[in-house]
């Protein structure tokens, strides 16, 4: 790879962003007011599809929702596959941004409107040089990732047409400081599966519960089995967790129900997963067993285990290193639990997914993602697509 780009004079990528700051942030703004959620991203999408034809690539969608631009380079060469996210969360806004959401109960609160801003600025950036590229962008600008929508797009061809060499991605991340990056090689964010059990036992009166199966005490036991299973069963090695977030019985204080119901998820920072979920179904049902209940377990995937290849990621830190500095490339705690469907992407391909941090304590830019009081400081965005843009260049040698 050529790493001698910065000393070219012909393409002053800090300047040729900060020219586009004012539009990025117009846009990131506009979308921020006027969120939508998963597989019902209809103005967005349209937004996205508009600006994208306007640069002269080619736009198709992928899923009713999902967009895809394509930027063929004046050279033959390979072809990366960039990725965004552009959902919303059914959260009700509480910032107090003078761009709130105007949808009720509706709210960008994970950033992904600053990825859609900062994907459409870096593909306006890449098509005014087009020329210059060896091989072939794809910008895919993915609709409902906070419920596996990339599988989705997958299914409809995402990666074909031109079937992508590797692909990439990022999340602006409020733990790490604004003008930071986290990366790491090998699991970044953990498999995602969601749970949910519905236990039968026999209802009754609340004064008579000898005579009931009551599966609110069921419940409770399959509670402390999950207990026993993390600090007894799971090797501690290998991060896992399992997390019930849900446990829903009964309409009324003196009448035992017949079921009760819990949701939750299974979370796994290797490859072990199957493993888990197989001991988890056998757990709950010999407890339900063993109080004389009935249940029913069933699974579906939020994300597989999201891992990076190495040399794509040795690429991000080659990049980072010329528009942040080697000192501001965070490699210790990056890994989390959370999830990301990109991992969909990055299991077909060698991909490379890295965070970039947004935490500022004077813009307020402070709460977890997915918290009603979410911000994001915006002085992040052209930091990330001059990281984007490196990123490019770093792989395609230009």
């Amino acid at each position: 790879m050529n790493r001698q780009y910065k000393a070219r004079e012909d393409m002053d990528i800090k300047n040729e962003v900060n020219a586009l700051y004012d539009e990025m942030l117009t846009i990131r703004r506009d979308l921020h007011r006027h969120p939508e959620l998963g597989l019902h991203e209809v103005r967005t999408s349209r937004i996205i599809e508009d600006r994208l034809t306007a640069l002269g690539l080619e736009v198709r969608r992928c899923t009713e929702t999902g967009v895809i631009g394509v930027l063929r380079g004046g050279k033959p060469g390979k072809t990366l596959l960039l990725r965004c996210d552009i959902d919303a969360l059914p959260v009700q806004e509480e910032s107090g941004v003078e761009y709130a959401s105007e949808n009720l109960g509706v709210m960008h609160a994970c950033g992904h409107d600053a990825h859609t801003a900062i994907h459409l600025t870096t593909a306006k950036i890449m098509a005014s040089h087009r020329d210059e590229i060896p091989g072939t962008i794809v910008f895919l600008f993915q609709t409902n990732e906070e419920d596996a929508g990339a599988e989705l797009m997958i299914e409809a061809g995402a990666m074909k047409d031109p079937v992508p060499d590797n692909v990439a991605g990022f999340h602006i991340w409020t733990p790490l400081p604004t003008g930071t990056i986290g990366i790491v090689n090998g699991p970044i964010m953990a498999s995602s599966w969601y749970f949910y059990i519905t236990i039968h036992g026999r209802g009754g009166h609340g004064g008579a519960p000898h005579k009931a199966i009551n599966p609110i005490d069921t419940g409770a036991h399959i509670l402390e089995a999950i207990k026993t299973f993390h600090t007894l069963e799971n090797d501690a090695t290998k991060p896992c967790v399992i997390s019930v977030c849900q446990f829903h019985c009964g309409e009324k204080e003196i009448i035992v129900s017949d079921t009760a119901t819990m949701a939750g998820s299974i979370r796994c920072l290797n490859e072990d997963d199957a493993t888990v979920r197989k001991r988890f179904k056998e757990l709950v049902e010999k407890v339900c067993d063993t109080y004389g209940c009935t249940c029913e377990v069933e699974f579906k995937c939020g994300n597989s285990l999201l891992s990076n290849d190495r040399e794509m990621a040795d690429l991000v830190r080659a990049a980072a290193e010329k528009v942040i500095g080697k000192e501001n490339i965070i490699e210790d705690g990056v890994a989390t639990m959370l999830g990301d469907d990109f991992a969909e992407f990055s299991r077909r391909k060698p991909g490379v997914y890295y965070f970039i941090g947004t935490r500022n304590e004077e813009v307020g830019s402070v709460y977890e993602h997915h918290n009603a009081h979410f911000r994001i400081d915006e002085k992040t965005m052209p930091v990330a697509v001059e990281l984007q843009i490196g990123l490019i260049r770093e792989y395609f040698g230009f």
